[in-house]
């Protein structure tokens, strides 16, 4: 954690370098897009309300997921540090925070016109322990595509992993996230409909499904020269397994650096 804060604090000190796009609208479209040619550090907090069997408890889940683009763009990484805070179900009230396991994705992504994709694989490494991980580590592909017509980027990413060693006393692990986004951009905001669309393949058919609805709203601002991208929306989970969130209050910062920096 102290590494993120100090390349927060790094990332602020360069407010004076400049992004490649300096038209306001490019610069916004290209915040939303997953594989563009420039460095974004997103922090994606997600408060999930309505959990537990009573549907009476909250929980938080925060990631850090720095992109980074490598080889002129042709090359963008992207890590998934998840921070949740989980009720504990055995008292009346309380939560514990710690550390979730870690997912990491490489997308080759070719010179394209009009559609713009990315292909490679995504990992996951075991690092939540007993109490915030899977005890697995797990892999598979991962893909991404979008296109900007105009005022629109629409898109998706997706991915599915598969368990193939760990801690044996553990379940196995195959699971889906699929996230998709329609964005319209205005010329201050932009309205966001990006549901995360999960299926853990191992649960029982009435609970292998998370499909949220909703939507939300966004807009680039400035710290000096510094870009920040921002966004708020709501989701309401319409098909969730038991005993999960009813509904789930997302707020995003993704700071912006170009990539030549590195």
């Amino acid at each position: 954690m102290k590494h993120f804060l100090i390349l927060v604090l790094l990332s602020i000190s360069l407010s004076s370098l400049t992004i490649a796009q300096d038209n306001k609208e490019d610069l916004t479209k290209a915040a939303q897009n997953p594989i563009a040619n420039m460095i974004s550090i997103p922090f994606l907090n997600s408060t999930n309300f309505g959990l537990g069997p009573n549907g009476d408890r909250t929980g938080n889940l925060l990631n850090i997921q720095p992109v980074i683009p490598l080889f002129e763009g042709r090359l963008i990484t992207r890590t998934i540090f998840n921070i949740p805070t989980n009720p504990i179900y055995t008292e009346e009230s309380g939560s514990e925070t710690g550390f979730g396991d870690i997912l990491f994705t490489a997308f080759y992504a070719p010179e394209s016109k009009g559609l713009t994709w990315g292909i490679g694989p995504a990992i996951s490494f075991p690092t939540g322990g007993d109490n915030f991980g899977t005890g697995k580590w797990a892999a598979g592909p991962s893909l991404v595509a979008l296109a900007m017509p105009g005022q629109w980027v629409v898109g998706g990413v997706i991915n599915n992993i598969w368990s193939f060693a760990g801690d044996e006393n553990r379940s196995d692990v195959t699971f889906m996230t699929f996230t998709t986004f329609i964005n319209y951009n205005f010329t201050d905001f932009y309205l966001t409909f990006a549901p995360i669309i999960t299926a853990n393949w191992q649960a029982d058919s009435e609970n292998q499904w998370t499909v949220p609805l909703g939507i939300g709203a966004g807009k680039l601002i400035r710290f000096g020269k510094l870009p920040v991208n921002i966004n708020a929306s709501y989701y309401n989970n319409v098909v969730k397994p038991d005993y999960y969130a009813d509904w789930t209050l997302r707020i995003q910062a993704a700071i912006l650096l170009p990539a030549s920096i590195l």
